[in-house]
């Protein structure tokens, strides 16, 4: 019972843990997915890898993106961070 209660425990804590939750990201002006999928299709890279993308916004922060390829050729916007050009 004492090995059973631990891993009762985690399965409670992970089922909170959900993706679903989370709206999507909507793609931002200097997002590669801005305006719809690009035209040229990632044919060499295998599916799930990542791509990632690094620009300016319209206030002058650096804003870092990270896409994840997805079965059909198209990119998943999964992550994007916006920060100061130079932190302190």
């Amino acid at each position: 019972m004492r090995a059973l209660l631990p891993a009762l425990i985690t399965t409670v804590l992970l089922a909170g843990c959900s993706s679903a939750d989370t709206p999507a990201l909507e793609p931002i002006p200097g997002s590669i997915t801005y305006g719809g999928q690009p035209r040229t299709k990632l044919t060499k890279s295998p599916i799930g890898s990542a791509v990632y993308n690094q620009f300016y916004n319209e206030t002058g922060q650096r804003v870092e993106e990270t896409y994840i390829l997805q079965p059909d050729r198209s990119l998943k916007l999964v992550r994007r961070e916006v920060g100061p050009d130079f932190p302190d």
